[in-house]
Formats: C-alpha cells, structure tokens, sequence
C-alpha cells in the first residue's frame, strides 16, 4: 500500500512541488510539462500482460530502457529540453523507487 503512495506521489506531488517552489514565474506551465512526464507510461500499453503491479519497469520497457534513461539524463542540459527533461527524470526517479519497494 505505501509502495503505491510513494510511487504516485512522486509521479504526481513531487512535479508540483518543485513547480511552485523553484518556477515561480511559470508555476503552472512547468507543473503541466512535468506531469505530462508521465506519458512515457505509453510503453506499457506494449507489454504483456499489459499491467503486472510486480514487474519493475526500469529495464523492461522500451521507454525506461538504460539507453533512454541516458538520453533523459542528458536533456537538463539543454535550456530547450531542461524542464522536459526534468519531468522524465522524475517519472524514472519514480519508478526506480517503485521497483526498490517491489524488491523489500
């Protein structure tokens, strides 16, 4: 139960958070990039079973593969590319700790 709760909230609380906190000019704008993070989720429509709440999805879907990961890391350091890759980071934040949970 706590794992779900941590997991969405990082999806969801966190991108908001540091909207409010560190883009004060553009709160808004930069908390919809940021939960719009979240659409690399279209991978799992690929997978089989479509939904598994036991499977790790770092590493299994093409979207959380090592390489994209890389390619989301590189993005922040990109003035064009820093918030979005700051919303994909995020995503990937929160599902590595959801796997991290899954495994304790």
């Amino acid at each position: 139960m706590y794992r779900h709760i941590i997991h969405y909230g990082i999806h969801f609380l966190v991108p908001i958070l540091i909207a409010f906190f560190f883009f004060k000019e553009n709160r808004i704008k930069v908390a919809l990039i940021l939960l719009a993070g979240i659409v690399i989720d279209i991978d799992h429509l690929w997978a089989e079973p479509l939904f598994d709440p036991n499977r790790c999805s770092i590493g299994f879907h093409p979207f959380h593969s090592y390489w994209a990961i890389l390619v989301y890391c590189i993005l922040p350091f990109f003035k064009v590319t820093r918030i979005i890759g700051l919303a994909l980071i995020i995503h990937i934040i929160a599902d590595v700790t959801d796997c991290l949970l899954l495994r304790g």
